[in-house]
């Protein structure tokens, strides 16, 4: 008896609540919306959940009709909360306010679009990608710093096309690329960090610098289970609180949190980094192009961690729009261009193998020659050279040239190398070139044979004495006489 009379009272106020809803629905239809408004508000919180959705477009539809924009928009907001439909938005009921500053947000805010940014930061995205995949498979790149640099490319231009979702407002469509670049947030620094360190200083990899992934083992630990896991219902739902209930929401909390932590770590190392540029601006090993490109990522970088700070202030104000907004991404758009750029107009500079001024260096690392020895023989060779024309011996070798210095052929051969970069052969031509360019300039008369002054210099035959003069001058030893005697003709005149 009692669960017949609960059945029945259940049973009159669903009637009374379709009858109210029917009411509102007929007010709504003859355009007394002020009417239809009262007695949707009334049935909002007694009505079935499953009629909700059809009680807040309505409620926005006939403050639209009203033109309360704010009233419409808020009711509005709240039924995309309850089922995201965006084509809600293009309603002809809101004609009368969407030229309103109200809708015009709502519509910048949820609708889909491809602006200059968003196209931009694509592109940019999809370019790093194909950079990081060239970085990966460049065999001339030593393998630890390729894995790096690539890897540091690659996070960049996952943030980037992020980015570009998220400024489309395609990650409300896509609700799973929440969160999708969140993971990589705190390797920026070491990557970066461990990279110039490996390409400067031939730095060898330890257990202990696995340490450096505890932040983001301690991020993935957290982000995983409790956001990337989650259904795409659940992340549209965050989404949508973080834009629609700003203050209020819990993801809010922790996109603030997450700010702050990375911004200290990128500062950390963005300290270690700095620490590493001076100290190879001291460095005479590094050519001056290896120390501009370093300054140039330096400098790049430090932008980035300074815009990123401008950036969490922002946050921390609730402000994601403007200018600052697009400032660390570009930072990041500007890194990922560059790399790429050196990667494939000057490798050496971002392959950690010749990026040395002395190509030989390497070769002669073990090597037992003390210092004090190595300038001793550089200036015994130098005499032998420029004094005892040594170099005018057809016969000239390596082990000549040893047995005279008093010292093995491997000393002599890394003498020549490391202290004038280049190879025995191409050190004996110098000699030998210069000496023949001599004789032509005072040869006025031509009386010389080419081929005598070949002999003379130390050449066996014309013809690797013309390829020799010719690499050296761009033109062969004729060319070279009638130019330059003529010029001296000229001169003499004036």
């Amino acid at each position: 008896m009692v669960a017949h009379t609960r059945s029945t009272k259940e049973s009159l106020e669903v009637v009374k609540f379709q009858d109210s809803v029917k009411w509102a629905d007929y007010y709504y239809n003859i355009h007394r919306y002020k009417k239809a408004i009262d007695i949707y508000q009334k049935s909002l919180s007694e009505q079935p959940e499953k009629d909700k959705k059809k009680i807040l477009k309505k409620l926005a539809l006939s403050e639209a009709a009203l033109n309360n924009p704010e009233e419409s928009v808020a009711y509005l907001e709240k039924y995309l909360l309850e089922e995201f439909n965006t084509a809600f938005i293009q309603h002809e009921g809101f004609d009368t306010i969407r030229s309103s500053n109200k809708f015009e947000t709502i519509t910048k805010n949820y609708l889909p679009k491809l602006g200059f940014w968003a196209i931009f930061y694509l592109f940019i995205s999809l370019v790093g990608f194909y950079i990081s995949a060239m970085l990966l498979i460049n065999n001339s790149i030593d393998s630890h710093a390729k894995i790096l640099i690539a890897a540091f490319v690659f996070i960049h231009s996952t943030f980037i096309l992020h980015i570009s979702i998220s400024i489309a407002n395609y990650q409300y469509e896509y609700p799973h690329t929440y969160l999708m670049s969140t993971l990589f947030s705190y390797l920026y620094g070491p990557l970066l960090y461990f990279y110039l360190k490996r390409i400067t200083k031939r730095y060898i990899f330890k257990a202990r610098d696995l340490l450096h992934l505890i932040p983001t083992v301690l991020l993935a630990l957290y982000v995983i289970p409790n956001h990337l896991l989650l259904t795409a219902d659940r992340k549209l739902q965050i989404l949508l609180e973080r834009a629609i209930l700003v203050t209020e929401s819990e993801s809010a909390i922790e996109l603030m949190i997450l700010t702050i932590s990375k911004t200290i770590l990128l500062l950390a190392y963005g300290l270690f980094i700095r620490k590493l540029y001076l100290n190879n601006k001291r460095n005479d090993t590094l050519t001056l192009k290896s120390k501009k490109w370093f300054r140039k990522v330096y400098h790049i970088h430090f932008l980035y961690i300074l815009a990123y700070m401008v950036y969490g202030i922002l946050v921390a104000l609730n402000n994601f729009s403007g200018i600052f907004f697009h400032v660390p991404t570009i930072c990041m758009a500007a890194m990922v261009i560059f790399i790429g750029y050196s990667a494939s107009v000057q490798p050496n500079l971002v392959n950690g193998v010749f990026s040395y001024s002395n190509k030989f260096m390497n070769k002669y690392k073990k090597s037992g020659l003390t210092n004090s020895l190595s300038h001793e023989l550089k200036e015994n060779l130098l005499y032998l050279f420029a004094v005892d024309k040594i170099y005018k011996e057809n016969n000239i070798n390596l082990d000549m040239v040893s047995q005279k210095l008093n010292t093995t052929r491997h000393n002599t051969s890394q003498i020549i190398n490391e202290h004038f970069q280049v190879s025995f052969h191409e050190f004996v031509n110098i000699y030998r070139i210069k000496e023949a360019k001599q004789l032509l300039l005072d040869d006025e008369s031509r009386k010389l044979n080419i081929i005598n002054v070949a002999y003379e210099v130390g050449y066996n035959n014309k013809v690797t004495f013309n390829k020799a003069f010719k690499k050296d001058t761009q033109l062969t030893p004729t060319e070279y006489q009638k130019n330059m005697v003529g010029m001296q003709t000229y001169n003499s005149h004036v």
